[in-house]
């Protein structure tokens, strides 16, 4: 049965395998490696990313099945780089992985997305787009999630983005009123269909070429 971990410190912890693995197999690609307070990171380019995610998933010895979470973390050292982070678990192996990418501020945000290796990394890849501008090449549907889509004030979880917004109050409401939510919804109850039907078009091709692709089905 697992045991939760007692006593742990905070460096020293044994390394989870695939660590070594790691190194093993995409050499320099693997920039390093830490663990701590027993959890297992690694820092890797942003150009193999997409490969070493594929590899974690697919391999048998590995089968990284369960994709918890993607997200980024700023810093306030204008110097340090923002992370780019992936929650990884392999459920059969009782092992958790965490994996990093480092991008300079004054660069360009982007990395590769992996939604065609998990598909519930779509709505996590949007989120941590339309919250820190990181963009995710290869993404079906990049866009935001949580802001509007006509939003202009930038990136909310971003240290620059001040605590009142970039516009003045008037401006944020006339921007609100403008986006007209209630436009969107309707209070009648739709059915499956009809709720298709009311879709836009590029929006039902995207689903019918997923559809076709099998991304639909059950456990991928």
């Amino acid at each position: 049965m697992p045991i939760t971990p007692v006593n742990v410190p905070r460096t020293g912890a044994p390394a989870n395998p695939t660590l070594a693995v790691l190194q093993a197999r995409f050499g320099e690609a693997i920039v390093r490696t830490e663990v701590v307070w027993g959890e297992s990171t690694v820092y890797v380019s942003a150009d193999a990313l997409h490969d070493i995610v594929r590899w974690l998933h697919d391999e048998p010895s590995e089968r990284y099945d369960y994709l918890v979470d993607v997200t980024a973390v700023e810093y306030r050292d204008a110097d340090r780089p923002i992370e780019v982070v992936w929650h990884l678990r392999a459920l059969a192996h009782r092992r958790f992985l965490r994996l990093k990418v480092e991008l300079p501020k004054r660069g360009l945000l982007v990395v590769p997305s992996i939604t065609d290796v998990y598909t519930g990394a779509d709505w996590l890849e949007r989120e941590c787009f339309d919250m820190f501008g990181v963009r995710f090449e290869g993404h079906p549907d990049l866009r935001r999630i949580l802001m509007w889509e006509s939003y202009r004030e930038g990136f909310p979880l971003r240290k620059d983005f001040p605590l009142r917004g970039r516009f003045s109050r008037a401006e944020q409401l006339k921007q609100a009123l403008a986006a007209d939510p209630e436009a969107r919804y309707s209070m009648e109850e739709l059915s499956i269909a009809e709720a298709f039907d009311s879709l836009p078009e590029d929006m039902k091709a995207r689903l019918a070429e997923r559809s076709a692709h099998g991304e639909m089905q059950e456990g991928l």
